[in-house]
């Protein structure tokens, strides 16, 4: 039976934002696992743009993006995309020279948009779990974004309508944009967990690793 127990322990998260990734990334790294957040590094990469207009922080890149209907926020997801797109590939570049590392890596919710290239890459280098809402739990994703924003790319799926604030727009247009990324993220992933599996308030390191081994053992 294969296990991801033995050395190099390599787990790539993608899903929503909000859905968890950040989270079980740090606790797999305060347990000593090597870990890397590409939100982090997306902004060291965008910190001389940040700077300049007083930004900082991955709240400060959502800030600096803006709502979706602001006009300078298509020219800034480009940027970012390119940005995020860069931080995979050296990443993947760094794993392929080191065949013996280890890594846990936290995705962006747009990790699906760096090209297939890049994400059958990741694919063949990593094992990739999916977070994944259910339906039932889209609401809690719409308020974690609502109250702490982060960097989302819309893709056209922020539609808003006459007299409509942006974060009602948010409210009725989140739904849509988890909907067309579901498929996406349940394609790249060698296994997926619902994150109402993840609420546990024991589950530790050890538990959650013990739940991606068997999400990956069922999708086998």
């Amino acid at each position: 039976m294969t296990t991801i127990s033995h050395a190099p322990l390599r787990l790539a998260f993608i899903g929503m934002s909000g859905a968890g990734k950040t989270f079980w990334t740090q606790k797999l790294a305060a347990a000593g696992y090597p870990a890397l957040s590409c939100d982090d590094l997306i902004e060291a990469r965008l910190q001389p743009l940040l700077a300049a207009g007083g930004y900082a922080g991955i709240g400060g890149v959502a800030a600096w993006m803006g709502w979706p209907d602001s006009p300078h926020y298509g020219e800034r997801e480009a940027q970012y995309l390119r940005e995020e797109t860069a931080v995979l590939d050296e990443v993947l570049a760094d794993l392929a020279r080191q065949p013996e590392k280890s890594l846990i890596l936290d995705t962006t919710g747009s990790v699906i948009y760096t090209g297939n290239h890049l994400l059958m890459r990741l694919r063949r280098q990593m094992k990739v779990v999916y977070l994944a809402a259910s339906a039932e739990e889209q609401q809690l994703l719409i308020e974690r974004y609502l109250s702490n924003p982060k960097p989302v790319l819309w893709r056209g799926a922020f539609q808003p309508r006459p007299g409509e604030t942006p974060r009602d727009t948010v409210a009725r247009c989140y739904p849509a944009l988890i909907a067309a990324r579901r498929q996406s993220y349940a394609a790249l992933a060698h296994g997926t967990i619902p994150i109402s599996a993840l609420r546990e308030a024991a589950l530790d390191a050890p538990a959650f690793l013990a739940l991606v081994q068997q999400a990956l053992e069922r999708a086998r």
